[in-house]
Parts: C-alpha cells; sequence; structure tokens
C-alpha cells in the first residue's frame, strides 16, 4: 500500500490527499511533525534529502518527493493525464 508522509495543513499535501481521494487510490497516512524537527530525522532524510513533505512512499519502498511530481506520478494513465511525464501522448 501506498504511504503519503505529510502534516495535515500542508496545501501541497492537501492536493495530494484530493488527487489520491478522487482516484480512488488506497493509501495509508504517516503524520510527520515538521515543527518538532521529525522532517530533519535521519529516517525522513532517507525519504526526501530535503526534508519537506509531501513524500509519496511506494510499495516498493522507493519514494516521490514534491507534491507536482506525485500528483504527475498518480495521474498517469488516467484520464486526468492524457500524457506521459515527457510530454508524449497517450
Amino acid at each position: 500500500m501506498l504511504t503519503l508522509h505529510d502534516y495535515l495543513p500542508s496545501q501541497n499535501g492537501w492536493k495530494v490527499r484530493v488527487l489520491l481521494g478522487l482516484l480512488k487510490i488506497p493509501y495509508q497516512t504517516r503524520l510527520v511533525s515538521i515543527f518538532e524537527g521529525e522532517s530533519h530525522s535521519d529516517a525522513f532524510l532517507a525519504l526526501n534529502p530535503a526534508g519537506a513533505v509531501p513524500v509519496l512512499q511506494l510499495e516498493d519502498g522507493s519514494a516521490i518527493a514534491e507534491s507536482n511530481a506525485i500528483l504527475t506520478y498518480l495521474a498517469e494513465g488516467t484520464p486526468c493525464c492524457r500524457r506521459t511525464a515527457t510530454g508524449a501522448p497517450r
């Protein structure tokens, strides 16, 4: 299952949550306490060296950081995105 590392007030996290919901993609949320420094822990920095949320952790353990990259990944192959990330039509 996908895991969204998120901070709920984050607008960037919100747009990822919206698309996951619209596409009915199951996921679990892992809340990150950014003001307590959790986003700068070694474990989190291994997912995103920039130390920012959101991060989408895939089932194979790899991670995608940056909300627009996550949105593109989720939308590719759906009616939401008729082109690939390189711009080629589907």
